[in-house]
């Protein structure tokens, strides 16, 4: 169905760019946009992903448990003295 909605310009050029770094047509970007958020607010919290695999879900469990372990065990040997 189509439909025209009013966006806000600064939230058209934001949407704009973030398709095409996606490389997806801005439609694809919306409708795929819209069903996470219907989808997401159906769901209850406990089941809803957290952290990064909220956005690189794409990978099996295990394989992403295995990454997140790294992940964890690297940020907690960082200095944060040496970042300021």
């Amino acid at each position: 169905m189509k439909t025209t909605l009013e966006i806000p310009d600064s939230m058209f050029r934001e949407l704009k760019a973030r398709s095409a770094l996606a490389g997806q047509p801005m439609r694809t970007f919306v409708v795929e946009a819209i069903e996470e958020h219907l989808y997401a607010a159906a769901k209850p919290e406990s089941v809803r992903k957290k952290g990064w695999r909220a956005v690189f879900g794409k990978a099996p469990k295990a394989a992403a448990d295995e990454l997140q372990a790294v992940v964890d065990r690297e940020f907690s040997s960082v200095n944060v003295d040496d970042w300021k």
